[in-house]
Order: structure tokens, then sequence, then C-alpha cells
């Protein structure tokens, strides 16, 4: 790209600035149009309902771990009480470092207006730097309100990394392949969290029952399975208050069940929160095998982690920090150190500690909260994968697929049919293939730590770029993450031929998925630039542009913000006729979470009037869905009436007039470019033009008084009813969605991989998912699809 931008500068002419003077951006409207946008506050009440709710949907993971962690740190059993202390206070630094400072503490403030997860941080990093691989994005778009974005003084640590980050398109390409690395395996832990979850909790069958068969237990998981992955349909925000009453007694549960071991098997677990002991512990070990097997068991008390981050989407920072700090943190450290107590006195239960530490007489209840709450565990990263594949979605590195608002209330709680059946099955293929929870709790603890790698690196420029961070804040936060996490990746790569495999294969084929469908994104991209036709070229062509112009409106689909798109000349050459009114449509993602609905559309005219040619941009952030823009023909036509009516008023008055007052010119002038919406109305009883405010939306307020209003003349207003009138007879014979259906293909001189990767895997892709019609809800019978092939 940074090679396109050179051509095109070097290569300006006469025909270039005039096409330039047709065709701007739209920098003057995208200014008026910013309004003051407010998050919505939320009441302390409310919180305190969101922060009970979180419990869930985001903590189950992380509240169910002390069922498996012993399991799998002593998987040969306990020899020496101090090997036990030394894995307690192992336990309690690791949840006290990376859980509640680096997440709760430090990584949920780098969210992104509320979103979370690696794509989040990536989202953040494009508005303040350049590094998005798909430059689709204008100095305009900077004017959202919700894009919000930091400015540095020229010699500053922040403006030096972000030129150094700008310079080469390999490094943007390696900061993209690093967050679809931990994007990809954050995916893989979606998979591999409910099974190990589930299958652990079902062993607690056997110890009842010891002559049970295993096939049984897996069984029994399966049938949970299937059952955990229907219910998500009913959404997020159904699902978190069935289960937030369930996870809230799992915590009071094992809390009082620590408790009641540290004080029946004694108190002298204790000394394991004196941090002295981890010391000892390796002394003692050394560097042996079993010391690396028992840091891969306890990397697994921290699971859930990441997801925690991931569904932040679902819940304020507040809200999180919150229900971790003062039911989930105390809870898990009381039940660690209450099954250390029992396995200090009962070495030969290592292996089932946590159900044998519980008094007979509230066993089965005790086993089927268990049940529950492994279930429940299962919801955090299912919630997440969701929000991580929609943000994937809109960031081009994903195919289309559906995705379903489950909520009225929260726009980020979703479901997404296709992937949810998708991680069924694989689900159920890691849980009866490997039939151990020991094999698959070394797969999950090698997707988990590989995601806090990620999340770890991506805090730097989000530190040092966002935050304007000291270098010396930095330096500290890399080497206590790093410090925890490096020595437990290492214990987990070690297990790599008992199971850890499992996440880096099912990462890989998600990464080849993603990598691929966005590298031909960025290609159809690139295509566009070059292949655009010239505005002066089409306005050349006259009123007529050489064609005849029948009655009716002809949407023509383009990434392209400016200029005219390829398919439009290919439409023309081909085709006697064209509609009266053409209108260019651009939809965009750009990276913010949201557009405020008043600041989607841009609009402005091309050419003289007689030509009726318009541009509308419609700009979405990467957690809004298409499906609340219930008729998305009907926004656009609204879109161009009221553009009309707009643009008639202000040729009414003379730019001295319409900009007399310096305060008004961003707030208050009705301008070309609008904001518009289904709320807009036109034109009020009292003759006042308004915009209906929802929730967080503070309204604009025209500084054009009825009397104002009331100067115009008969003029023009016979010109405005006569082009409004033109543009209903126009929509009254008929509307056309034109629509680009490039194919990308590779070169016949190509290597074998460049050829499976376009002409297979990518041409599989599009052919699977969702066409772009059924995300803009256009019916079918006025779709036209024009076709052009593409060699890359």
């Amino acid at each position: 790209m940074a090679s396109l931008s050179e051509s095109e500068g070097t290569n300006r002419g006469g025909m270039w600035e005039l096409d330039q003077n047709l065709d701007q951006p739209m920098d003057e409207e995208a200014t008026r149009l910013k309004n003051m946008y407010r998050e919505k506050k939320f009441s302390s009440v409310l919180m305190l309902r969101l922060a009970f709710q979180s419990l869930g949907v985001v903590f189950g993971d992380l509240g169910t771990s002390p069922l498996y962690v012993f399991y799998n740190a002593f998987p040969h059993g306990v020899n020496d009480d101090e090997d036990v202390i030394g894995a307690l206070s192992l336990i309690i630094y690791t949840l006290t470092l990376i859980p509640l400072v680096k997440y709760v503490f430090v990584v949920l403030r780098a969210n992104d207006n509320g979103q979370g997860g690696t794509l989040a941080l990536y989202s953040l990093l494009c508005r303040h730097a350049k590094i998005s691989t798909i430059p689709n994005q204008h100095k305009t778009d900077e004017d959202l309100t919700t894009y919000s974005r930091q400015t540095y003084e020229e010699n500053s640590l922040a403006a030096k990394i972000k030129r150094w980050l700008e310079t080469r398109a390999y490094k943007r390409n390696c900061l993209l392949i690093l967050v679809l690395l931990g994007t990809c395996t954050a995916i893989g832990d979606g998979i591999l969290t409910p099974a190990i979850s589930v299958l652990s909790a079902s062993g607690g069958i056997k110890v009842q029952n010891p002559n049970m068969s295993t096939d049984i237990v897996v069984l029994v998981a399966v049938i949970i399975l299937i059952g955990v992955f229907s219910m998500q349909h009913f959404g997020t925000d159904k699902v978190g208050w069935l289960f937030a009453p369930i996870v809230l007694i799992w915590f009071i549960l094992i809390g009082s069940v620590g408790a009641l071991n540290i004080h029946k098997h004694g108190s002298s677990v204790l000394k394991a929160y004196n941090p002295v002991y981890i010391y000892r512990y390796f002394r003692r070990n050394g560097n042996s095998s079993n010391t690396w097997t028992v840091l891969g068991g306890i990397m697994l008390s921290i699971t859930g982690t990441e997801a925690l981050f991931a569904d932040l989407c679902h819940f304020p920072v507040l809200a999180i920090q919150i229900a971790f700090t003062f039911i989930v943190f105390p809870c898990l450290l009381l039940a660690y150190t209450g099954q250390a107590a029992y396995i200090i006195s009962n070495k030969q239960h290592v292996n089932d500690a946590f159900y044998r530490s519980i008094p007979d007489a509230i066993y089965w209840p005790a086993f089927v909260i268990a049940t529950a709450a492994a279930i429940i565990a299962s919801q955090a990263t299912i919630s997440a994968t969701y929000s991580i594949i929609k943000q994937a979605l809109a960031l081009g590195c994903f195919p289309r697929v559906k995705v379903v608002h489950t909520s009225k209330k929260f726009l980020g709680q979703i479901y997404i049919p296709d992937i949810n059946w998708l991680l069924l099955i694989l689900c159920i293929a890691v849980t009866a293939g490997f039939k151990n929870q020991s094999q698959i709790g070394n797969a999950y603890g090698t997707a988990v730590v590989i995601v806090m790698l990620v999340t770890t690196f991506l805090m730097v420029p989000i530190m040092l770029l966002v935050w304007k961070s000291h270098w010396i804040l930095v330096v500290t936060f890399i080497v206590l993450s790093l410090m925890v996490e490096l020595p437990y990746f290492w214990a987990c790569i070690l297990k790599i031929d008992q199971g850890g495999w499992v996440p880096l294969v099912i990462a890989i084929a998600f990464f080849i998925i993603m990598y691929v469908w966005h590298y031909c994104t960025v290609k159809r991209y690139e295509f566009e630039m070059h292949s655009k036709v010239s505005m002066a070229w089409i306005l050349g062509l006259g009123p007529s542009l050489g064609l005849v112009r029948v009655p009716g409106i002809g949407f023509v689909y383009t990434e392209l913000a400016s200029g005219v798109p390829h398919i439009f000349s290919h439409f023309i050459t081909n085709l006697p006729a064209i509609h009266s009114v053409v209108v260019f449509v651009c939809v965009k993602y750009l990276p913010v979470y949201t557009v405020p609905v008043e600041e989607r559309f841009l609009v402005r005219r091309i050419g003289p009037k007689n030509f009726h040619i318009f541009r509308c941009i419609a700009r979405y952030g990467y957690k809004d869905l298409h499906k609340k823009d219930d008729d998305f023909e009907k926004m656009l036509f609204d879109c161009l009436t009221l553009f009309i009516r707009l643009e008639s008023m202000m040729d009414g008055y003379s730019d001295s007039d319409e900009f007399s007052l310096p305060e008004q010119r961003t707030e208050g002038s009705i301008n070309t470019a609008f904001l518009a919406d289904k709320t807009v109305n036109t034109m009020c009883s009292n003759g006042d033009l308004s915009y209906s405010s929802q929730d967080s939306i503070v309204p604009v307020q025209s500084p054009l008084g009825v009397n104002n209003l009331l100067t115009y003349s008969s003029q023009t207003n016979r010109t405005v009813s006569n082009e409004v009138e033109f543009l209903n007879r126009c929509r009254d014979a008929g509307v056309v969605h034109i629509l680009g259906n490039t194919i990308v293909r590779a070169r016949r001189d190509s290597g074998i991989i460049k050829k499976i990767s376009v002409d297979y895997l990518y041409a599989f892709m599009r052919r699977i998912c969702r066409e772009n019609s059924v995300m803009f809800n256009i019916p079918h019978e006025s779709l036209l699809n024009v076709g052009q092939i593409y060699y890359i």
C-alpha cells in the first residue's frame, strides 16, 4: 500500500486536480457532524446487578479450576508436605499477579470503550497509529465522537514508536500475525474449556462408584456439552441470570469447604502465603521434570483469565472488578488452601482431592452444584469466542457469518449459530478422543499461556501510545508479567507430546482461515483502488452519461470512499441504460467499537445537480450489527431526501452568514452532510428541523430558528419539492442494488501454496459465507451482481 500512495502522489497532473475538485473528501461535512456523545452511566444498583450477573458469564471458568488443578500438578502422587506448600504458594501468587493485578486492574483498563480481547487492543492501536493493513480510513473518520485518540509531541517516545511502526509494511504484518495468533488460540481455548470443565465435574461420579467405566463418564460429559451449546441461542442476558445464582452458590460452597478443611486438617498450610516457600520449592526440586510438571498443572489455576478480558463487552469494567475482588478471589484462595490442607493429611487422595475433601453429608448436593458450575464455566469462553469472531469479522479477518443480537439492553451480547455448532463438534471430539482430563489439561494450559503472552506484548504499545506511560512503568509491567508467564509457557511446551499439540493444531487451522481471508480482502481493496475510474471522465460524458437514463434509483456498492468503482464502468460499458439517480454506497468498518446512529451516514452530491449522482458512506464499528438497520434501502432513501432538503436550505445563505459564529461551526450548523437514522424527523409541526435522542445520544440543536426557515423564497421551495418529487418517482419506478462480485484468482506463475490458498481455500470460504446482500437486507429481486476476475 505504501507503493500505491507513492505512485498516486507522483502522477498528479491537471486531470488529477480536476478529479479532486469534483469528488472531494467529506472533511467539512464530517466535522460538522460531530455530536457530544456520552457513554451511558450506570447507577449503583445496576452496577451491583451487573456484577452479580457477571458471575454466571465471566467467572465460571476461573471458579471451576479447583476441580482439576492439584490432580494435574501431582499426577504421580505427593511424597513431601513441602511440595504441597510450595505448589500452594505458587497458586496464591499466580492468582494475585496475573488475574488480580495484571488483568483486573491493568489490562481491563486497556479496553476499547468497553470491548476486550486481542482484537480490541489491535483496534485501539489502529486508531493511534497507521498500522491497519486495509487503508480504507480517512481523516474524516477521526471526527467521530467514538474515535478517541491521542496526540504526541514530535520528539516524545510515543511519537518515535508510532513512526517506527508506520515505516515498514512488514512491521504492520508482524503485528497482525501476533494478534491473529492470540485470537486463534483464544478460540481454541473456547473449545478446550467446556471439554475439561464438564469432564472433570462428571468424573465425580466415579468417586462414589469406583467400578464405573470411563466410557460412561465420557458419555455423560458429551450429553451435558450438547445441552450447554443448545442453550446458547437464548442469549447471554438470559443465560447470565440463570447461571449467576448457581455460580454464587458454587463460590460460597468452595470457600466454605476450604475454610472447613483448614480448620479440620490444621492451619499450618497458611504459611504458604509467605512467598519464601516458592523459593524453597525451586531450590529443593531444581530443574527436574517433576518441577515442570507441577508448573504445568498450576498453570490451570488461572485458566479463564483471558476469557475474563474477552467477555468485557458483556459487562462494565467496574462490575467485573467488584465481582472478582470481593467474591471470586477470596473464595478461590480459601478453596485452594483447604484442598492443600486436605492433601497434606491424605496424600493418597491427591487425584480426586476436591470431591474427597467434601463432607459426606453434602457430597451429592455438592456434586450437582459442581456439575452445574462446570457447565457454566463453559459459558465464559463460549461467550468470549462469539465476541472474538464478531470483532474479526468487522476487521476483515473472518468470513461473513450470521450474528444474532440477543439483548435489547446490551449491544455486545451476541450469538453466532455457525460457530456455536462448530465449537460443539470440536468439544465432543476432544472429550471423546482423550477421555482423560490430564491430557486435556495439558492442551488447555498451552492455549491459555499463549494468549496471555500475546496480550502482554500488545500491552507495550498500548501503554506507550494510548496511555503515554513512563517507560519505567512499561518495563515493570513487562518484567513482572513475563517473570510469571515464561516459566509456565516452557512447562506447557514440554507437554506438547502429552496433549499440548491440540491447541496448536486448532490455532494453526483458524490462523490459516483468518490470514487467507484477510490477505485476499486486502488484495481486493488494492484492486478497487488501482482500477477506479476518474470522476472527471464520468462527468465528461454529460448528464446522460452517454446512455439512456431510465427512471429508477441505482445503489452501486463499493469499498471506495472516493472515485468511481471499476464495476460501474464495467456496468455502463456493457449495458445501454443507467438509472436516473445513481448513488455510490460505501459500507466500511472502522477501528471503533460503535458508530452512533446519528453519525453513521455521510452524504454529498457528485457533480452538477442535473447529473443526479450522489455518494453515501455508511460507517460501522465492530460491535454494530446490520440487523439493527431493519431496512437498509429505506435508510439510504431517507438519507438522500433529507440531504436534498438540507442542501437547499444552505443554498439560501452565503458562507459568511452561515458560519458567522465560531461555536456554531462545529456543533449547531445545518450542513449538506447530515446525520441520518430512522429517528430523524425532516420537519416538525412547528417548522424546526430536529433529531430524536436515544439514551446516551445528545441531540443536535440547530441555530436556525423558525423565522429564518420561513424566509426561504418560494422558488427555493419549488426546487426542493421538484427534486424530492423526482426522487420519489424514481423510487416508485424501481430500485436496483448493484453489487460487485470480484473473483480473486492466483496468477498462473504463482507458487503452489498461493494457488491452494486463493483458488481453493478462499474460493470455498466465499461460497459458504453469507452474501453481502443478506448482510444489508437487500431484496433478492432488486439485486444485480456485476462479476469481474482479479488475478493476484
